[in-house]
């Protein structure tokens, strides 16, 4: 019988969340035998080619790449998981939803202290995304089925999470996975 597969995806974020899905250490040898890993950092492919049974996505929506690819990927995955904070709310990122877009653009390529821009201009290349006026976490683009907390979420969290997805059940994650000292 064929093996369930996972595959992993990261939008605007900072691949914690996929480096805290690696920490889960020799459990990882484990997951190996249970799962066949579709598109992940494991084995580095990257895109879907056929739907998986359980997709995880890091990382909100900053750009119309990122919505992009996650509605790709929400396509192909029978059970979608938001992983971390900036999957499930935005996290880092989204402290520029405070400031107008504009202003965030004129700080970062005009006006910064250690900006040197001879051109005066702001970069608007037709190769580079354009940005939503606001990061959206992912459940805002697309429906998700579960989330998993945290920033990063703990390898432990990781290991329940996908393991009860893989034995038929909604994880259950107890609040010592989602405590935060």
């Amino acid at each position: 019988m064929a093996k369930p597969k996972v595959a992993t995806t990261s939008l605007c974020g900072c691949f914690g969340c996929h480096m805290s899905l690696l920490d889960i250490d020799e459990r990882i040898l484990e997951l190996v035998d249970l799962v066949e890993f579709d598109r992940s950092p494991i084995n580095d492919i990257k895109s879907i080619e056929h739907p998986v049974d359980i997709g995880l996505v890091e990382g909100g929506c900053a750009n119309e790449d990122n919505v992009r690819v996650l509605q790709e990927f929400r396509r192909q995955c029978k059970v979608l998981v938001s992983v971390g904070d900036c999957a499930t709310n935005g996290g880092l990122p989204s402290l520029r939803n405070l400031v107008p877009l504009e202003e965030c653009l004129r700080e970062a390529y005009l006006d910064g202290p250690t900006v040197h821009n001879d051109s005066g201009r702001i970069p608007d290349d037709e190769e580079i995304p354009l940005l939503l006026s606001r990061v959206k976490p992912c459940h805002e683009i697309v429906e998700v089925d579960y989330h998993l907390p945290g920033c990063p979420p703990s390898a432990d969290a990781f290991w329940a999470a996908i393991t009860a997805l893989l034995e038929g059940h909604a994880p259950e994650l107890p609040y010592l996975l989602c405590k935060y000292d």
